[in-house]
């Protein structure tokens, strides 16, 4: 059986069952235990199983998904909406900004010019990606980091991006619909909002994607960011009830 194959069958199994051995896994699948324990560690890396000792345990929280992974995912529409949000922001006059860890907001960063700009991030991906740009202070908070996502988090960051005024907040969202915009997990969540409190301008980023997931922590209502980005059609934002005209500060061109 193909590696693909056979991790594509792992998590499957992981997530009928929860959590199973090496050994038992090697048996079901009838491999080595050492192949299976290199199918693990590859699978742990991607997010999409939690290795424990002597084996592991299927995890549903995907806000824990790599970067890697996110970055390609969906990508057109990143890129898109990246692209669309960029000709609305040249003209905001800025030098304090902070991104979020989301892979639109690296999309965002690797091409937009922040020479001369002080950049808070508690992404790793985006830190190191405007690092190489000329003329940027790059500064992460400190936190729990989180080897998935290539991200701090956790109450200490909270804390330190409370300490900041920023001019600039870019982030993104896991889910949106007319009530507001919500992440997948509570600590995402509590750095959002604690971002964009901090914020002088709120600028979102929610690639059409973002439309038909659900998520269960809230983190603001859409009359709050003075600038909502997508690549989501005027039709697709419709059907959100949003209205007949779209809200003054959504652009999806």
């Amino acid at each position: 059986m193909a590696y693909n194959d056979r991790s594509n069958k792992i998590v499957k199994y992981l997530k009928e069952n929860h959590k199973a051995t090496v050994e038992e896994l090697a048996a079901y699948f009838y491999v080595s235990e050492a192949t299976i324990r290199r199918d693990l560690t590859e699978l742990n890396k991607l997010g999409q199983v939690k290795r424990t000792h002597g084996g592991a345990v299927f995890t549903d929280d995907t806000d824990e998904i790599s970067i890697f992974v996110r970055k390609t995912k969906n990508a057109k529409e990143k890129e898109q909406t990246a692209f669309i949000a960029l000709k609305h922001l040249t003209a905001l006059d800025f030098h304090t900004v902070f991104f979020d860890n989301s892979s639109t907001s690296l999309a965002l960063a690797e091409r937009m010019d922040l020479a001369h700009k002080t950049v808070v991030t508690n992404g790793l991906q985006i830190a190191m990606s405007v690092f190489k740009q000329d003329s940027v202070n790059p500064i992460i908070p400190g936190g729990e980091l989180l080897y998935n996502t290539s991200a701090v988090l956790g109450s200490l960051t909270t804390s330190m991006i409370n300490s900041f005024n920023f001019d600039l907040s870019i982030t993104s969202c896991s889910a949106i619909d007319a009530g507001g915009t919500y992440e997948l997990s509570l600590e995402s969540m509590q750095i959002k909002k604690t971002a964009f409190a901090r914020s002088k301008k709120r600028v979102l980023l929610a690639d059409s994607t973002k439309l038909s997931t659900n998520a269960a922590f809230k983190s603001a209502e859409l009359k709050d960011y003075d600038l909502i980005i997508t690549d989501a059609s005027d039709e697709d934002l419709k059907k959100l009830c949003l209205g007949g005209e779209l809200p003054a500060n959504i652009f999806n061109k």
